[in-house]
């Protein structure tokens, strides 16, 4: 499932961050790299991972590749994730009404 791809790609921090970034506005590569603590080299390599997963694109626009976000395979992923979604929504719903209502250490202590 390319969505299931999509998203161990996303397991990484700095793709994540990549992704993020890309989500406001198209960057160069050069531009990318000089937001993060590692090397150039390093950006690239997160970007073909990113690239070959099909959630990110690149143009060339003079002598700089220009990436962009794909928005469909986080679509698909999101679609995936959507079954699971409400699944914990219900549950972590149920665990805040349990806490709200359950005594406290105070108030048991008092009992």
């Amino acid at each position: 499932m390319q969505s299931m791809h999509g998203i161990a790609v996303l397991g990484d921090p700095v793709r994540r961050e990549i992704v993020e970034v890309l989500l406001d506005h198209p960057e160069d590569a050069g531009t990318l790299a000089e937001r993060f603590p590692i090397s150039r080299p390093a950006v690239s390599r997160h970007l073909r991972v990113l690239r070959e997963a099909g959630l990110v694109r690149s143009e060339t626009v003079a002598q700089r590749r220009v990436y962009h976000v794909e928005p469909e395979p986080l679509r698909a992923a999101d679609a995936w994730l959507a079954r699971y979604r409400s699944f914990w929504e219900d549950r972590l719903d149920r665990l805040a009404t349990h806490l709200a209502t359950a005594p406290t250490d105070d108030e048991s202590a008092d009992g």
